[in-house]
């Protein structure tokens, strides 16, 4: 007789009566029972009571705030589980609550797309890297056997560097996998609904592996100096050459975040956005910070006490607004505000700050006939872009136009007096322009918010259409951000993990929207 086997199945009873082996489970009470025992147990009528299967424990989760309850609905404003008592409450007046079952479905649908992705996609490109590197190895020993040893060992050194570096994110991977295996399996309701993915860590930039061997260089013999002419060797090159691995847009894109800011309806106009604060302007004097969680960090009042026109974060992470009153561009510092450009006969209207450092700055002449987009580096004026090479404007006179900087070094600008987005090359020459997508019969297109993304992509919120079109880095339409998820959006920011941000300017709400699977 097995008797560590009969030991193992004594261990659990039923605790009102001691059957070996229950078959169901008290969720609020934490307590095993046989279903002849079930009935017994809920007639106590001092308390609540879910008992499911024993399979199914842990699918049933308390409210934190009424512990006698059970979490039946999901507040998005808030992003916590809520019992029907909390919904009636003050603190979520005119939040949107959804059934706890579609969240836990749709989370479990999320689990599901993330391990695809991670084993199909994501896990062999890291392997294809390290098998790269592993073969190259060889390459460093064909070498010549002269003034090179030294340079041999060095990237010798890189190459181990960049091997261990894949190891540890591949380790990463294969237990993130595991994680998202038993997740996939769990009735661990509070463990499913608070899943975040973190498949965007290892999107990232991945590295793509550049090797070039050192090659002799022939010179022309001088007699005089032979043995300085002979020739010389190029310095081996091992290099991580940045390449994102290609994300696909999803069919259905969806808020992950509400964050409700104090400019309240008609009045939140720009969004702007580091990895972990997103810092939003509208029509009053006051620029807001908030973080990730949608809670208010600080406020910085403009110098003057106008609206901000527009607000940038600098790479540095410094904030840069415009002041269209009083013609100035400004720059918070440690706590100070300095005025560090002021213009006469234009007006700036629209910023953003560039991969190099630089401004670009929208700007609007006195007699509201001309527009032009100058770049400024260390605050001094370096380029200024105004005409197409037949001499015409590039942009009309007057109305929005959000600017932004892409990954190929174009400029985007939206023009919503020409329904149109203008895109130039960086040396300002017209790449082209995009009116909305091909035989559309929709009307006409109006386009404020822009920005890119890792792909290069543009996206531009059409203000009437209460959508966001996203376009490839030649202006070909690819597809729509619609479905009922933004109501009149305006300025638009894009984080280092491609999510975006939208600002409703009707709502004065901000959403974080994922737009890739």
């Amino acid at each position: 007789m097995d008797t560590h086997r009969n030991w193992a199945q004594d261990v659990l009873r039923c605790q009102i009566c001691k059957t070996p082996g229950p078959s169901m489970y008290c969720d609020i009470c934490h307590i095993h029972l046989c279903k002849t025992c079930v009935g017994e147990h809920i007639s106590d009528e001092s308390q609540k009571h879910e008992v499911v299967s024993f399979e199914k424990r842990g699918s049933t989760s308390k409210c934190p705030k009424h512990s006698s309850n059970i979490s039946v609905l999901y507040c998005e404003q808030c992003d916590i589980l809520i019992c029907t008592k909390c919904a009636s409450c003050e603190n979520h007046r005119g939040h949107t609550f959804i059934e706890l079952i579609k969240i836990v479905d749709g989370k479990k649908n999320i689990i599901q797309k993330d391990l695809e992705e991670l084993e199909k996609s994501i896990f062999p490109k890291y392997q294809e890297i390290a098998s790269k590197i592993q073969a190259r190895k060889p390459d460093l020993n064909k070498k010549l056997k002269s003034d090179v040893d030294e340079m041999d060992i060095k990237n010798l050194a890189v190459l181990n560097e960049q091997e261990n570096e894949i190891t540890r994110i591949n380790s990463k991977i294969t237990q993130s996998i595991a994680d998202l295996n038993k997740l996939l399996n769990s009735n661990d309701v509070r463990r499913v609904t608070a899943y975040k993915s973190r498949n965007a860590e290892f999107i990232g930039l991945l590295p793509k592996l550049t090797i070039s061997l050192p090659h002799f260089t022939l010179q022309n013999i001088n007699k005089n100096q032979l043995c300085q002419q002979l020739g010389s060797l190029s310095v081996l090159y091992i290099g991580a050459e940045s390449s994102f691995l290609g994300r696909l847009l999803s069919d259905e894109p969806r808020i992950t975040r509400y964050i409700k800011t104090e400019f309240g309806e008609n009045k939140l106009r720009s969004v702007s956005c580091l990895s972990d604060e997103i810092w939003t302007c509208g029509e009053d004097k006051m620029i807001r910070i908030y973080n990730l969680r949608g809670e208010p960090v600080k406020s910085v009042q403009t110098k003057s006490g106008n609206w901000p026109s527009d607000i940038a974060v600098t790479k540095g992470g410094n904030l840069v607004y415009t002041d269209c009153n009083d013609r100035s561009v400004n720059i918070f510092l440690n706590t100070q505000i300095e005025t560090v450009i002021r213009l006469q006969s234009w007006i700036p209207c629209n910023v953003c700050s560039t991969s190099s450092g630089d401004l670009l700055v929208v700007m609007d002449h006195d007699d509201d006939t001309q527009t032009k987009v100058v770049r400024y580096s260390g605050f001094t004026e370096k380029q200024s872009i105004q005409y197409d090479d037949k001499g015409q404007l590039l942009f009309s006179s007057g109305g929005q136009k959000y600017i932004s900087e892409n990954r190929n070094l174009d400029i985007c600008v939206s023009d919503y007096v020409a329904r149109a987005v203008v895109v130039v090359n960086q040396a300002g020459k017209l790449r082209f322009t995009y009116t909305g997508p091909p035989c559309t019969t929709e009307g006409s297109f109006s386009p404020v918010g822009i920005t890119t993304d890792s792909q290069s992509r543009i996206l531009t919120s059409d203000f009437e259409k209460h959508r966001i079109h996203i376009l490839d880095q030649d202006g070909e339409f690819l597809r729509y951000i619609d479905n009922f998820l933004l109501n009149n959006p305006f300025g638009l920011c894009v984080d280092n993990r491609d999510s975006l941000y939208g600002a409703e300017y009707s709502t004065g709400k901000v959403k974080k929207i994922q737009y890739y699977m």
